[in-house]
């Protein structure tokens, strides 16, 4: 173990080296671009591979090839460029190949700006190309959880044989912290399932996402489905802090679940009785605990860096045993403590806390 200072783009990628990535395929776009430039220099030292793809387009199916055959395979992108990726990692999903995908967000829509957003969550956590699938999604709210979340990606990736993604932001991507950066694991390539040759095989190994007779299709969305519903039992991840004596519990995530500790720290401080509920996992979603924290009286307010999706979740969670309000800002901007601080304490008087 060894604690280093660190920009969060560049944490992933040690993480993901340390977690035994020996596979990047990417393109340049801004605010990830630390992480392409950081695998260029440090892969070749680990015996890995590095390839600067010419698209966005042509990363994705590389990440395709390298999963396929049992390598642990990572690309990263920015918004526009997650995006372009998508009809990838739609077949990554039906093919049930395993790798992870970090999307450092920027703001949009369209070209957007360089500004940090969280205004993919929908692209994230309902698919984002075609068809019935989803991706594990993993949003870090803090350095060591940019070292410790995409090590747990890749492990989860070959678990589930299923794509990951880090969502993540602008302003966690550019952000130093201290990290501690666990030992190099060694991992093999050799899985069950990987394309590495029919030697020793009665048969040949076919990863395809291919249903041309309908039974034939269903049967792998059936398949697909039972592995999700797995995903959803054992895989959700969450931080509760004071939700339980809270009147009203915030939720949000990433870099907005920073700015509302602060304020939350600020108003227990006061004696006000405010708690936080951070997902870790945006999918699977957190969902029965605050169904539970709707059953005992909580009130919510979700804080995001968009016109309002996360809230969607919290709404469609609590079903109606619950008030829900929200504070958004739009791409590109980021709520201060003091905003957050402030529609608190506004939601409280009103309420009579």
């Amino acid at each position: 173990m060894e604690r280093v200072m660190m920009k969060g783009n560049e944490a992933l990628a040690e993480g993901a080296i340390r977690a035994g990535c020996r596979f990047f395929f990417g393109y340049p776009i801004t605010p990830q671009n630390e992480i392409p430039e950081y695998m260029a220099r440090r892969m070749p030292e680990v015996n890995g591979v590095f390839i600067q793809a010419e698209s966005e387009v042509s990363a994705i199916n590389m990440v395709y090839g390298a999963g396929g055959a049992g390598g642990r395979a990572l690309t990263s992108s920015s918004s526009p460029g997650i995006s372009l990726k998508q009809e990838g990692i739609s077949y990554l999903a039906g093919a049930q190949v395993p790798c992870v995908i970090v999307n450092v967000a920027r703001g949009g829509p369209g070209l957007g700006g360089l500004t940090p957003s969280q205004s993919d969550y929908f692209q994230a956590t309902k698919g984002g190309g075609h068809g019935d699938y989803h991706l594990i999604v993993y949003a870090p709210g803090t350095g060591q959880e940019m070292v410790d979340l995409i090590g747990l990606a890749f492990d989860k990736a070959e678990e589930y044989r299923n794509p990951v993604m880090i969502l993540t932001d602008a302003i966690m991507g550019q952000m130093m912290e201290p990290v501690i950066l666990p030992p190099i694991r060694e991992v093999t390539t050799e899985k069950p399932w990987a394309t590495t040759g029919k030697k020793g095989r009665a048969k040949p190994n076919l990863i395809n996402s291919l249903g041309i007779i309908g039974e034939d299709l269903a049967r792998i969305n059936i398949e697909l489905q039972e592995k999700y519903r797995k995903i959803e039992t054992n895989e959700i991840r969450y931080e509760a802090d004071g939700t339980g004596d809270a009147d009203l519990i915030v939720v949000a995530y990433g870099t907005t679940s920073r700015v509302a500790r602060s304020a939350i720290n600020m108003l227990r401080a006061e004696g006000k009785k405010v708690g936080l509920l951070r997902p870790i996992t945006l999918w699977p979603f957190p969902k029965q605990i605050l169904a539970d924290l709707a059953a005992q009286g909580k009130r919510f307010l979700v804080v995001e860096m968009s016109v309002g999706q996360l809230v969607e979740d919290v709404i469609l969670a609590v079903n109606d045993r619950a008030k829900v309000d929200f504070f958004g800002k739009l791409n590109g901007t980021v709520p201060t403590v003091r905003e957050v601080y402030n529609t608190i304490n506004a939601l409280l008087q009103k309420g009579g806390a």
